[in-house]
């Protein structure tokens, strides 16, 4: 599979914007023979634009954004992973949510961020309760993290026990927090035996500097793709066979001792 990643500044000039953006990139990555497009969290509205514009913005999973989204994959002929505010049906704050439509224009899967980042998080959005279910596309299993998530090994492990080759993850990452994309991706990867892709913004969104350095890592930790600070459209060719072979060498998942893991921080056995 080859997979693209955009790495863009946040729009400030609103949805028909980002959707007009968003075909022209699909239009490049289809372009370079890419099966799959995954942007930035937030993307079609941006991350940091206040809880009141996340209501006002706030859309349904089938709604009219989702639809526009769907047009452009068809058109384009590949899949879009795209990062959006759901509306609560229930009246509640809006979730953080990515959303994945295939070639065709069918959604075929869906996540609400569970893992909040700080005031601004807090402020705009309510956590999602579950991770994402892992589905099968294009012969790959494959689960969905937003950003924060992905800095919580749990989160990672349970997708790779689930049986996830591969985990996208939409993100709003800022300076100082490079560490993130540098080590803490590559390890996720390295640590579960598959891929990890992470497309982030760059420039500036109100007081965030976003610092960009999207990745594609491979299930041994080493980079596929990466960004730099400026904006611009990534590709990474994925290939099945690494995992197999990488989790054959690091044995992780296979050595693990999950009974002691149960009762982390009650279960101590003293001497």
């Amino acid at each position: 599979m080859k997979i693209a990643c955009m790495q863009i500044a946040p729009a400030s000039s609103g949805v028909a914007h980002c959707l007009e953006q968003l075909d022209g990139y699909a239009a490049q990555a289809r372009s370079a023979g890419c099966d799959l497009l995954v942007t930035p969290e937030m993307y079609l509205t941006g991350y940091n634009i206040g809880a009141a514009r996340v209501l006002e913005l706030a859309q349904p999973a089938d709604g009219p954004d989702a639809a526009q989204v769907a047009d452009i994959a068809r058109r384009h002929g590949l899949a879009i992973l795209y990062g959006y505010p759901q509306a609560d049906p229930r009246g509640g704050a809006p979730f953080n949510a990515v959303q994945l439509i295939d070639a065709a224009g069918a959604r075929i899967a869906h996540y609400r961020k569970t893992h909040l980042y700080g005031d601004v998080d807090r402020a705009q959005f309510q956590a999602g309760h579950a991770r994402a279910p892992v589905v099968s596309w294009n012969g790959w299993q494959i689960a969905l993290a937003i950003c924060y998530d992905i800095e919580f090994p749990e989160l990672t492990r349970a997708y790779a026990l689930d049986g996830a080759e591969l985990v996208l993850t939409p993100t709003a990452n800022m300076i100082p927090y490079d560490s993130v994309a540098t080590r803490l991706v590559p390890a996720r990867a390295e640590e579960n035996g598959l891929f990890v892709v992470y497309a982030n913004y760059c420039g500036s969104e109100g007081d965030f500097d976003y610092c960009g350095l999207s990745c594609v890592c491979a299930p041994d930790g080493r980079d596929i793709a990466r960004a730099g600070r400026g904006p611009g459209l990534i590709v990474a060719d994925l290939d099945r066979a690494e995992i197999a072979r990488t989790r054959q060498a690091v044995r992780y998942l296979h050595d693990r001792r999950p009974e002691i893991y149960t009762k982390i921080g009650t279960a101590r056995d003293d001497i």
